[in-house]
C-alpha cells in the first residue's frame, strides 16, 4: 500500500446538522469510528458540553474560539483524553480546526 493524497480541491465540506453553523471536511478515519477531519464554525456557533470515549486532539488554523474556560486563537493545540468533559466550544470569529478523534463521537450534552 502506497502514501494517499487528499488535494485541497478535493476537499470538501458537509454541513453538520446537529451543530447549526458547523461543516467539516473529514480526510480520514485513523482507526475503526475515528476521523481526521477539518471542521468550520461560523462566529457564534456553540458546540456543546460533551465527551468522547477515546482521546480527541485538536489545533486551530485559523480564528478564535473559547473553550475550557480559556480563548483559544489560530496555533492553539489541545489534547483531551478519554471520558474527560470538554466544551463547550464557541466560536468567537469564523474559525477553522484540524480535530483528530482516536474513537468514536460520544454524547453531547442538551442534544
Amino acid at each position: 500500500m502506497g502514501q494517499t493524497f487528499i488535494d485541497l480541491d478535493e476537499q470538501h465540506f458537509s454541513d453538520l446538522d446537529i451543530f447549526p453553523g458547523t461543516s467539516w471536511s473529514v480526510l480520514t478515519e485513523p482507526v475503526s469510528d475515528g476521523s481526521i477531519h477539518r471542521l468550520k464554525m461560523k462566529k457564534g456557533t456553540i458546540i456543546p458540553p460533551h465527551t468522547h470515549p477515546s482521546d480527541e486532539f485538536v489545533y486551530i488554523i485559523s480564528g478564535t474560539a473559547i473553550t475550557g474556560g480559556r480563548v483559544c486563537e489560530k496555533g492553539t493545540f489541545w489534547k483531551t483524553p478519554a471520558g474527560v468533559r470538554q466544551g463547550p466550544h464557541e466560536a468567537i470569529t469564523d474559525i477553522e480546526l484540524i480535530t483528530i478523534r482516536l474513537g468514536s463521537m460520544g454524547e453531547f450534552e442538551g442534544l
